[in-house]
């Protein structure tokens, strides 16, 4: 695990925002391709990103111009899109994940671009953690090792479990992921089932199989597809009953069963310090790639109760949030 060091990273952040002043008269231009999700250009998440932006000295409408027109992108223009916003001539460009970052990697060398992604290494967007290389740095969400922490949280619930299933975006989840939460869930005598949508139209279709299979519990895997579309997964999910971890601690207050990872507006405000250096001139290849502070469990007793399940008190004392 590789966490502490980058934790300790961290601290080299600038501690005093206003420390280095911008350069006189100079107006910025940001440029943006990625899967908001729900509230879209004013979501919690972007908001929180621009507020901490403007803590650094960094103020749209002022000395910041923000490229429109790529908070939301149909997956298939991404190429186009990509073309489009270096086009715009950005000082920087706030991407990810995957996908979203390897067609602007196709589109420029030169502009930096600061990605929030599953896995930068793993999904070869950077050399290495430690130095990145070419334009690219960011934050790496450790998703393959949490969907494994979510699967083990189901058993938690659902120690008698003996099918659970799997929840998966095709042709973005590796391959090797799904065999390697398999063999874990192997471990532990469960039998895991993937079943696997790839755009949102397959969504409830692929929840409904996994019901039909008789799966007793549904691990939402990391997916950018699963994120935008988050609330017709937690409704598909509460209306065929099961119960489902999800990957970000918001999809549990929105009614999830539960959910175990960092927080979005925490990353989104992790990212803004990281383009705020870029914009006063630091080398995305010279900046290492930063991981989540704090991982949060999230579990909402009022979902619970519908499902007509118990939480171990073990587990509701480990969580760091309980919605009654």
């Amino acid at each position: 695990m590789r966490r502490r060091e980058f934790i300790a990273m961290l601290g080299a952040t600038v501690s005093s925002p206003a420390a280095r002043a911008q350069e006189p008269g100079r107006t910025y231009r940001l440029g943006f391709l990625i899967p908001t999700g729900p509230g879209g250009r004013d979501s919690p998440a972007v908001a929180a990103f621009f507020d901490e932006l403007a803590r650094f000295g960094f103020v749209e409408g002022q000395n910041l111009t923000v490229i429109a027109g790529f908070f939301t992108v149909d997956p298939d223009r991404l190429a186009e899109a990509a073309a489009a916003v270096v086009k715009a001539s950005p000082d920087a460009i706030v991407c990810g994940p995957g996908p979203y970052a390897h067609a602007l990697q196709g589109a420029t060398r030169i502009v930096p671009l600061v990605c929030l992604s599953e896995d930068l290494v793993g999904e070869g967007l950077v050399a290495s953690l430690a130095r990145p290389g070419g334009n690219t740095t960011g934050i790496s969400i450790l998703s393959p090792e949490l969907d494994g922490k979510r699967q083990d949280i189901l058993r938690e619930v659902l120690p008698n479990i003996r099918r659970m299933g799997a929840l998966a975006h095709a042709n973005y989840t590796p391959q090797r992921h799904l065999q390697e939460l398999q063999e874990r869930a192997r471990s532990g005598g469960v039998e895991l089932s993937i079943f696997v949508a790839a755009n949102r139209e397959e969504i409830a279709p692929a929840i409904d199989r996994a019901k039909a299979s008789g799966v007793e519990a549904l691990n939402v895997l990391a997916s950018p597809l699963f994120f935008v579309n988050s609330l017709s997964v937690i409704e598909h999910v509460a209306a065929v009953r099961l119960a489902a971890m999800y990957q970000w601690p918001e999809m549990a207050r929105q009614g999830g069963f539960a959910a175990y990872g960092p927080q979005l507006y925490e990353l989104y405000r992790q990212r803004a310090r990281m383009v705020a250096k870029v914009l006063r001139g630091a080398k995305p290849a010279d900046m290492p790639v930063e991981q989540p502070t704090k991982i949060e469990l999230v579990i909402n007793l009022k979902t619970v109760k519908t499902l007509g399940l118990t939480v171990p008190p073990t587990l509701l004392a480990r969580a760091d949030e309980v919605i009654e």
